[in-house]
């Protein structure tokens, strides 16, 4: 068994009994995808909701919800997963700073890319971490489906 680290903006895919690990959401996402079938898992740390708002998402795809979730999925069937199997867990996009207007709500923002993605493509979401004021790092064990989440004084939940 390893841990295998996602830095921000990056995905990977592993088979259990590998663990995937990323620190460091705030505003970012989280979005952990399992077949449970094979025990192919893979996880993305969103930066932003949309490739199409004025960045060049072709140079850095996996930073966008609408480039990277694809690529996850693609990725994670190339290692035997099922789209049909595919179950999601998500953590992450806290408001980490004051904002005078949602726009710059990029945590909001992220989360709703996500769960429109997930939604339109039929996995279903069955645990979550979200929203709230506070950073948090992100463990997802495929052998055990366990999406682990630690956060400085709030102490460690599992989903």
């Amino acid at each position: 068994m390893s841990n295998i680290t996602i830095g921000i903006g990056d995905l990977k895919v592993c088979r259990a009994p590998d663990v995937l690990i990323t620190y460091a959401l705030g505003s970012c996402v989280g979005v952990c995808l399992l077949d449970s079938a094979t025990s192919v898992g893979g996880l993305s740390h969103i930066m932003l909701p949309d490739s199409t708002a004025g960045t060049n998402g072709a140079s850095t795809p996996m930073r966008f919800a609408d480039l990277a979730l694809p690529m996850l999925i693609r990725q994670m069937e190339g290692m035997g997963a099922s789209r049909m199997r595919l179950k999601a867990k998500i953590a992450g996009g806290a408001t980490m700073f004051a904002t005078a207007s949602d726009k710059f709500n990029i945590g909001e923002r992220n989360i709703a890319a996500v769960k429109k993605f997930l939604m339109q493509n039929h996995i279903p979401i069955i645990a979550e971490d979200i929203g709230l004021d506070y950073g948090r790092t992100q463990l997802f064990y495929p052998e055990t489906g366990v999406m682990e989440i630690r956060a400085a004084a709030k102490g460690v939940k599992m989903f």
